[in-house]
């Protein structure tokens, strides 16, 4: 993680020598952003009562600054709502090529009452299009949809299917039921149908399954990889990728280095219990490295780096690997210091080709 920001001056007098894809960039609407793009009766209850909000437990515990750089407050705004200053302290800072833009917004709007969610999901898609992509070429983003909804999801899946700047569908990693639940298939069904990948982020109406909640944000932290880990292996075996052969996941802040012991793991178990899951016709690592991917913020940060390099080879999925900032908030990672322990082919790859090529983005990618 970096600590802090060296400097906040634009240098663009530097490009990077290798390209740079950062694929976890938090842009965030305002009230003001969202209200105009409603329908009645969707704008009166938004502006009356608002919506749904995370309420004790829920909290996240990173509340400080909101989890963001003190920096990273424009004037008149929170973190990630003027694009000026994403552009300054990010795109332009570190010469980056193309950022995926994931609103966080979208993992308590997809969760409302589904005709809200519905409304409240088309709106922030509209303001990505009117305000992030009209206006930043090397923007991309996610399309966010009523997930606890799916029929009206894939209602929003195809409307943006049709604009190659959304790259992915977005889902929480924390929704109402685990992501291989066949609730979910809808949306599975309309990702594959539109060429696009789901990216599944941490965080969501999730009630910290398994582990109870957390009173610090370092607990929360350094367990980022267990959601992502139960998500991985509950969608490999409840069958989503035999439903779905087609199927890719972006997993987005979750780290990286547990993936190997849970491969190792849930094929262990599957010599023994393989009954339990007769729809599964290979091993659950071959799923694995078929169908997912990693983002790399935060990236586990062993003292020995030869330790990270060598969990990274264990995956067998170095090429699946892609950098990502988590820009606003303050524990994000510079492309300028983030994966410098490893080689420079690995960190070329990981900096920018692999996400070029896991988004289809266009153009060569370096």
């Amino acid at each position: 993680m970096t600590l802090t920001a060296p400097n906040t001056t634009p240098d663009t007098s530097r490009k990077q020598a290798t390209t740079v894809v950062d694929a976890d960039i938090h842009p965030a609407a305002l009230p003001r952003h969202i209200a105009p793009r409603l329908a009645s009766p969707w704008r009166e209850r938004y502006e009356n009562q608002g919506n749904r909000v995370p309420a004790p437990p829920l909290v996240y515990p990173r509340v400080r600054n909101g989890g963001m750089r003190r920096d990273s407050w424009p004037a008149d705004g929170i973190p990630g709502s003027d694009l000026g200053l994403v552009q300054r302290q990010l795109l332009d800072l570190y010469s980056v090529d193309h950022g995926i833009l994931i609103p966080l917004q979208a993992h308590t709007f997809g969760a409302e009452y589904p005709e809200f969610a519905d409304a409240l999901c088309h709106a922030l898609n509209e303001w990505l299009v009117d305000e992030w992509l009209d206006r930043e070429p090397r923007l991309r983003a996610s399309i966010c949809v009523p997930h606890e909804s799916p029929e009206l999801a894939v209602r929003e899946v195809r409307r943006r299917a049709g604009d190659p700047r959304f790259v992915q569908v977005l889902l929480p990693s924390g929704a109402e039921a685990m992501l291989g639940n066949r609730k979910y298939d809808p949306i599975y069904a309309a990702a594959v149908d539109a060429g696009l990948p789901v990216g599944v982020h941490l965080g969501g109406i999730e009630n910290h399954r398994s582990d109870g909640w957390p009173s610090f944000y370092l607990e929360q932290h350094a367990w980022y990889g267990n959601s992502m880990a139960l998500t991985a292996c509950d969608m490999i075996l409840e069958g989503v990728f035999e439903r779905f052969p087609e199927l890719q996941v972006v997993l987005v802040e979750g780290g990286i280095s547990w993936a190997a012991p849970q491969m190792w793991a849930m094929d262990d178990a599957a010599a023994r219990l393989r009954r339990d899951v007769p729809w599964l016709r290979r091993e659950p690592s071959e799923y694995f490295r078929e169908h997912f991917w990693f983002t790399t913020q935060p990236i586990e940060e062993p003292e020995d780096n030869v330790q990270l390099l060598q969990a990274l080879e264990h995956t067998g999925m170095t090429e699946r690997i892609m950098f990502a900032s988590d820009y606003p908030h303050w524990d994000f990672d510079s492309p300028t210091m983030a994966l410098r322990s490893l080689p420079k082919a690995m960190r070329t790859a990981m900096l920018g080709e692999n996400a070029h090529r896991g988004y289809r983005l266009e153009g060569p990618a370096a």
